[in-house]
């Protein structure tokens, strides 16, 4: 190579009484007074570099880019630096090249990137990969990506790649649009995800299909989702059901995290717990069930119906029972927390050694219905029990946080482990904003039941709809799809679109189902997210080359920006 015979890997006491030739960046200089030392850092490691003249060194500073050369020698042992694997070693310089000058003051100091505040790290995104950590996450990234592939064509799935171009259509989330040159007044949408493609390859006869999916929505972001863009491993099987889909990413999931989690993590071992949607409401108060935390929420609504209590007359009554013993300081702090996510308060109760109880609500119960409680909720003596009361959907979810709380205040959170479940039997249809039903997830999914069931109360279809949740995260979401076009329009129908809006919004699959489409299904775990997990990152940034900032932001590159009034002209655009 021209500017280098090894890379810094290479050099070791093999090496020693070679002449090479490095190349990389001065990341750190250290000069003795008539000796000078460098540490040259290139994507592979770090080799300590020797000036014995003064003159080597001189107009060079640090994150140069540089290619030196000499001969490698052994380090005295005292001198040794067991931190890098060539710590035995120096190359004794003899020439260098300034490949690439450092002409300004640096932003942060290299070392200290992850320390430097985000919005700097993402406008210097470039110094930050740098960043041992950085340079670790994006071969991190690459090595599961592989490991994902080679998973799924183990298992006869065939890689296609799916059109960036595509129609816009209702599917969950804002659509990033393109204005069409050639077209007048007509625009492009970047897919959120592949999922008519993904439909129409299963009504082509592609029987097992996957691709590393990058899907666009125009969507707020979140620790764990980067506005903008994000990939997933997308699959569908033809000819499978729920079952088939688990069974493949039970598999590939598993084997993943067991390759690639930290050492002495556990991981849910195959075949992951299905839990129902209603099942997760009601005992976890949420649809992605962090399994970890060992607290489950009880349903006391009919018992409370008898007290006379009267906040919670007429309400959904949710309990947690903790077997741990709490200060009245806690208790305090857990009240203030409930206040600050819109509880109207947290009523408790502590049950004492004589297995009465003590607590603001115990007046409230009268003393024969107690027995009724304690047996109800399994109380002994030293449990504390807490009650969330509002109607049915806030009740889960405030009970959920409050869950949530509890595990990580008390420490009862499972150490080390990724528990892993699939949630299923969403409902089909919720209540849109204006009152009527609307899709609660995909529009593409088979109800439970097939025509007949669409027949009754939208409310009660159940549509063969599930997640996979890991720790709390969401990490994928899929369905078996409606193949059938009459079944189509009558699901569609019944969220408020016609035949006609129907052919004009997913006219390929409306008319696609007309020539024999096969059953089929599939799921789409999101790599970001898995890759979060696995390097135990706080925010999905972390594990991204070039990420946006929260704000929706490309920092480096300064998008969105503006452009001139000729392409504007192009596109037949005018801003208002």
């Amino acid at each position: 190579m021209t500017y280098r015979t090894h890379t810094n890997d290479k050099i070791s006491e093999d090496a020693v009484g070679k002449r090479v030739v490095l190349a990389g960046w001065v990341e750190n200089i250290r000069d003795h007074g008539g000796v000078s030392f460098i540490d040259l850092r290139d994507f592979y490691g770090v080799v300590q570099v020797v000036m014995r003249s003064v003159e080597l060194l001189k107009g060079v500073s640090r994150e140069d880019c540089v290619s030196v050369s000499g001969v490698i020698e052994r380090r005295d042992e005292e001198t040794y630096n067991p931190k890098i694997p060539a710590g035995t070693v120096e190359l004794n310089c003899e020439n260098i090249e300034i490949l690439g000058k450092t002409e300004s003051l640096l932003p942060f100091e290299i070392s200290s990137a992850p320390q430097i505040r985000e919005d700097l790290r993402l406008k210097y995104r470039y110094l930050t990969l740098r960043n041992r950590k950085y340079k670790d996450n994006m071969v991190f990234r690459a090595d599961v990506i592989k490991f994902l592939r080679s998973e799924m064509e183990d298992l006869g799935f065939l890689e296609v790649q799916t059109p960036i171009l595509c129609a816009s259509s209702p599917e969950g989330a804002r659509d990033f649009i393109v204005p069409s040159r050639r077209h007048k007044g007509k625009f492009y949408a970047l897919p959120q995800a592949p999922q008519q493609y993904k439909q129409l390859l299963m009504v082509g006869g592609i029987d097992r299909y996957y691709q590393i999916a990058p899907c666009f929505r125009d969507e707020d972001s979140r620790a764990d989702r980067s506005p903008g863009e994000f990939y997933q491993l997308d699959f569908e099987m033809a000819f499978a059901s729920q079952e088939e889909v688990f069974t493949v990413c039970e598999r590939v999931i598993s084997n993943t995290f067991k390759k690639f989690a930290p050492e002495g993590y556990k991981v849910t071992e195959a075949p992951f717990p299905v839990i129902t949607y209603e099942r997760a409401m009601a005992e976890f108060g949420t649809d992605k069930p962090d399994l970890r935390n060992p607290l489950r929420i009880l349903d006391l609504s009919n018992f409370f119906s008898k007290c006379g209590f009267k906040p919670f007359i007429g309400r959904t009554v949710r309990a947690i029972k903790v077997s741990l013993e709490m200060s009245k300081s806690f208790h305090e702090r857990l009240l203030s927390y409930a206040l600050s996510i819109g509880c109207g308060g947290l009523g408790y109760l502590e049950v004492m050694p004589d297995l009465s109880y003590k607590g603001p609500i115990d007046k409230f119960i009268p003393q024969t219905l107690k027995p009724e409680l304690r047996s109800l909720a399994g109380l002994k003596s030293g449990d504390t029990i807490f009650f969330i009361a509002d109607e049915e959907k806030r009740a889960n979810e405030l009970a959920g946080l409050i869950r949530n709380e509890l595990g990580e205040r008390l420490d009862l959170l499972e150490k080390d482990s990724f528990r892993f479940c699939f949630v299923n039997d969403f409902p089909m249809y919720e209540e849109g904003e204006d009152g009527s039903p609307a899709f609660t997830h995909n529009p593409f999914s088979m109800p439970q039941g097939g025509m007949a069931s669409l027949q009754g109360d939208p409310y009660d279809v159940k549509a063969f709809q599930y997640d996979l949740v890991c720790n709390g995260v969401e990490l994928s979401s899929g369905a078996v799809r409606n193949h059938s076009k009459e079944i189509m329009k009558k699901a569609f129908s019944i969220a408020g679109y016609d035949e006609a809006q129907l052919k004009e919004k997913f006219g390929a699959l409306y008319t696609a189902f007309s020539y024999g489409a096969p059953p089929h299904a599939g799921m789409a775990p999101g790599i970001d997210r898995i890759l979060m997990l696995l390097k135990g990152e706080d925010s999905i940034r972390e594990i991204i080359a070039f990420p946006m900032s929260a704000s929706g932001q490309d920092l480096i590159c300064g998008a969105p920006c503006e452009v001139t009034e000729t392409q504007l002209r192009e596109a037949h655009i005018k801003v208002r």
